[in-house]
């Protein structure tokens, strides 16, 4: 039999229920939030330890995002998934460069992805921004790149492409990177991940 649950409580619910299948497992305070977002986005227990956060890498997230810094995306999809109206509040905005059309042209006429062509247009922003790939795995690698020959330094990464072609290599690389970054070691991840992240981090300062 299916219990009734009343709409606004389905939520709540979830977040016992996730609590409850980790069996006692705990995490820093600042992570907490994150991970259990994630896994109630996936329903996926693994992230309870494949997400790993760099010292200070929710703070400088937090701190970040009270300043009104923006977010930027490589997917359509991750950007559709973030509360824009949370993070407006604060005077930030969502990018996401990968339809544009001058993107497209220069991919085509470098013969490289989207991706990388999305990140460099996003690494000329004025405005201080958190990263939140993914889906593309080129999209971290040309990050990594751009914060090397310092043309951008980044609020933060959130590195969680999905995939098999150098998906791990390339969250292993961003770790490498003196950035902040929280990361899905492995092949696991998603736009919808990447979403989860952010929102995590803007309902922490929701909640305050």
């Amino acid at each position: 039999m299916f219990e009734i649950v009343n709409p606004m409580d389905i939520e709540k619910c979830s977040f016992e229920i996730i609590t409850e299948l980790l069996g006692g497992r705990t995490f820093p305070p600042e992570q907490e939030p994150i991970i259990k977002r994630v896994i109630h986005t996936t329903a996926d227990f693994d992230y309870a330890d494949s997400l790993v956060f760099s010292p200070q890498a929710v703070e400088r997230g937090l701190e970040g995002l009270k300043k009104g810094c923006h977010i930027v995306t490589d997917t359509s999809m991750a950007m559709s998934g973030i509360n824009k109206t949370a993070l407006g509040r604060l005077g930030g905005q969502i990018h996401c460069f990968i339809a544009d059309p001058d993107v497209a042209e220069e991919a085509k006429s470098r013969n490289i992805t989207r991706s990388m062509v999305s990140m460099e247009k996003a690494a000329r922003l004025e405005k201080p921004c958190i990263f939140a790939i993914g889906n593309s795995p080129t999209a971290l690698m040309e990050l990594y790149h751009l914060i090397q020959f310092q043309k951008v330094n980044p609020v933060l990464v959130i590195g969680v492409p999905v995939g098999f072609v150098n998906v791990v290599e390339s969250k292993e690389q961003i770790m490498t990177a003196p950035v902040p970054y929280i990361v899905a070691r492995g092949r696991k991840g998603g736009s919808s991940v990447a979403a989860a992240i952010c929102n995590a981090l803007l309902y922490q300062l929701s909640a305050r």
